[in-house]
């Protein structure tokens, strides 16, 4: 099969209460398919309708939705589909999908954002801290330490779905190819007990037109203004600089607090239009988190930007980073080393500057639209030739 050929896909996605960059990865990806001739379904479902749901139905639905199962398999006979492409299943999706696909013999492609298949929370933390404790294991402890939304009972969902789907070998046998964001994910999942032959890893992309020459000054936090994203390691290591003041694009259970630090110049939920424009003037993004992060999409917007990323030495950011080529990397946690990184930035702009360059070129090389469409195509392909090889199993022994 050529990637010229159009197909018809399925896009499934559970949208999040407030929208971040797992929604926007998903409208991205829905266009740039779209753009190139394909025919994209979108099923989506909302988080928001979660809250309209008794405790019971609810908990329910995020182990087995009959009406998930019932609609994606009308769906999926109506519109020919070729290919089930999965984002964020949970809750109210789950992996029913993953039974209706089965039925239809559609192969299933499944992105991993988070890593919520193997931590109930989905980023590996607990107090503040990472957290490794449930990986290759049932994560009961993450009930007993009520991990999801601070609740034993909603932990307990989230724990019991993963548990059944694992007893039913859901995840090894029903999803066919899952896309990581990269290497480090891809060896997480492996721990956790993924079949590493159907693990693929393709990053998150944007579009965004090179910047213009412009000057450049201060730094700038974009993001979710929670816990987990270091918020209050960024405002403790500013506090060592009284000079130095941050602009901060974001909203979130933190910002009564954030407004308060008078370093900080808060302009709360912006357009993507105005975050580059922001992007384009700024001399290095703060990435300050305490969990792992799986492929911020700040980041790739940042690097489209000519914008250096300053970032906790965790994760991924480890090979996303070149350190002191396209930015720079502290301890995470240690508000003393990110004052440090912070301050040798302001001081050596031109320096900022060079970092910048190369985090575009490193964005041109590998985060374009043409790459990621390159690499997804490439996916759908082997899912498809894979899906094909094991119906002519099953006729070979029906």
């Amino acid at each position: 099969m050529s990637a010229a050929i159009p197909l018809r896909v399925i896009v499934a996605h559970c949208a999040y209460q407030m929208r971040g960059g797992e929604d926007s990865v998903v409208e991205a990806e829905r266009e740039l398919l779209r753009s190139r001739g394909h025919e994209v379904l979108l099923y989506q479902r909302r988080n928001d309708d979660i809250q309209g749901l008794n405790k019971l139905v609810a908990a329910s639905q995020a182990l087995w939705s009959g009406r998930t199962y019932r609609q994606i398999i009308d769906l999926a006979l109506r519109f020919k589909a070729d290919i089930i492409h999965a984002h964020n299943t949970f809750p109210l999706i789950s992996p029913s999908l993953y039974g209706a696909a089965w039925r239809c013999r559609i192969p299933v492609v499944q992105t991993l954002h988070n890593f919520r298949l193997l931590c109930p929370q989905g980023v590996f933390l607990r107090a503040g801290a990472l957290c490794e404790d449930c990986l290759g294991h049932i994560p009961w402890r993450g009930v007993v330490h009520r991990c999801y939304r601070a609740s034993a009972a909603q932990t307990s969902v989230a724990v019991g779905m993963l548990a059944a789907h694992r007893w039913l070998g859901t995840y090894q046998r029903k999803v066919t190819r899952y896309i990581a964001l990269n290497e480090f994910a891809r060896g997480k999942f492996i721990e956790g007990g993924f079949p590493a032959d159907r693990i693929s890893i393709k990053p998150n992309f944007v579009d965004i037109p090179p910047p213009a020459a412009q000057c450049r000054r201060g730094g700038l936090f974009v993001g979710r203004l929670s816990p987990e994203k270091g918020v209050s390691v960024m405002m403790e290591a500013l506090r060592r600089h009284p000079q130095i003041s941050l602009d901060v694009m974001g909203a979130g259970p933190l910002h009564s607090t954030v407004v308060q630090h008078p370093q900080l110049r808060v302009s709360g939920w912006c357009e993507p239009r105005e975050v580059y424009e922001r992007m384009r003037g700024a001399s290095y993004l703060l990435l300050p988190s305490v969990c792992y992060e799986n492929f911020p999409r700040t980041l790739v917007e940042a690097f489209a930007c000519g914008l250096p990323v300053i970032a906790s030495r965790s994760g991924p950011m480890m090979e996303l980073i070149e350190e002191g080529h396209s930015g720079l990397l502290f301890e995470s946690g240690s508000a003393s080393d990110l004052a440090d990184k912070i301050a040798w930035a302001e001081a050596h702009p031109e320096a900022m500057r060079r970092m910048g360059d190369n985090a575009r070129h490193a964005y041109e090389a590998k985060f374009t639209p043409e790459e990621n469409y390159r690499q997804l195509t490439e996916i759908y392909r082997g899912a498809m030739e894979e899906s094909r090889q094991e119906q002519v199993r099953w006729a070979m022994q029906g």
